[in-house]
């Protein structure tokens, strides 16, 4: 269901609405001014990707809190065009088992969670709520290549947000691409517009099924200055 439009602030409420935005940016800087290198090595540069997870289980009040966090990540005109289907149930694992290579079976049905990060291709119906400002959804309508390019790249973005949330919520993760897009579609989102993007498991992983890190580029290997 399309969320109804809201009004723009403007004059006087517009201007106290930037100024408090001002105040507020200010203080969090004043607050905070980066992160310390135990917090950097939580969520990025220590994290790994991991296959095997433990019993313990995640909370939807978790999974609430993960997305409170996502959907505050910029994205173009706000567009926020991801979806996120949480499959838990024994169900659901039938049915994203189906879209698996079978090396990823044994990830998904083991994990407490199984992310459908997907983005809905018509995101832009929904702009009059989320940019209020213009109507901005002639640039979308009736160009579906320019439409899809956008909520696949958006929704990409709001997907790496997911994934560092939750490591700074203390969850685990191991994103996925070895299934097939079109079994899923098929399988979560026949008749509507949403698209699947790429599988991410959620959990307390069980370490012990990880391998050492494989290398990475050096700044001067792929880095330039023009």
């Amino acid at each position: 269901m399309i969320k109804p439009p809201i009004a723009a602030p403007v004059g006087d409420k517009l201007a106290a609405l930037r100024a408090q935005t001002h105040r507020e940016i200010r203080a969090l800087r004043d607050r905070i001014t980066r992160l310390g290198p135990d917090e950097i090595q939580l969520i990025l540069s220590g994290a790994r990707s991991h296959y095997a997870w433990t019993d313990r289980p995640v909370t939807e009040e978790m999974l609430r809190a993960i997305y409170d966090i996502v959907k505050m990540g910029p994205t173009s005109m706000n567009s926020s065009p991801a979806r996120f289907v949480f499959v838990r149930s024994d169900e659901g694992r039938e049915k994203l088992k189906t879209a698996l290579k079978p090396t990823n079976v044994p990830k998904v049905v083991t994990a407490p969670v199984t992310v459908i990060i997907a983005y809905d291709s018509e995101f832009w119906r929904e702009l009059p709520y989320l940019f209020p400002h213009e109507d901005r959804r002639p640039h979308f309508d009736g160009k579906s290549e320019y439409s899809e390019e956008t909520a696949f790249r958006n929704g990409t973005l709001q997907g790496a947000y997911f994934m560092i949330a939750a490591r700074a919520l203390g969850l685990d993760v191991g994103a996925m691409s070895g299934f097939s897009n079109e079994i899923v579609d098929r399988a979560f989102f026949a008749g509507t517009t949403l698209k699947s993007n790429f599988l991410c498991n959620l959990g307390y992983a069980d370490e012990t099924a990880l391998f050492h890190k494989l290398p990475r580029f050096e700044f001067d290997d792929v880095c330039s200055f023009a």
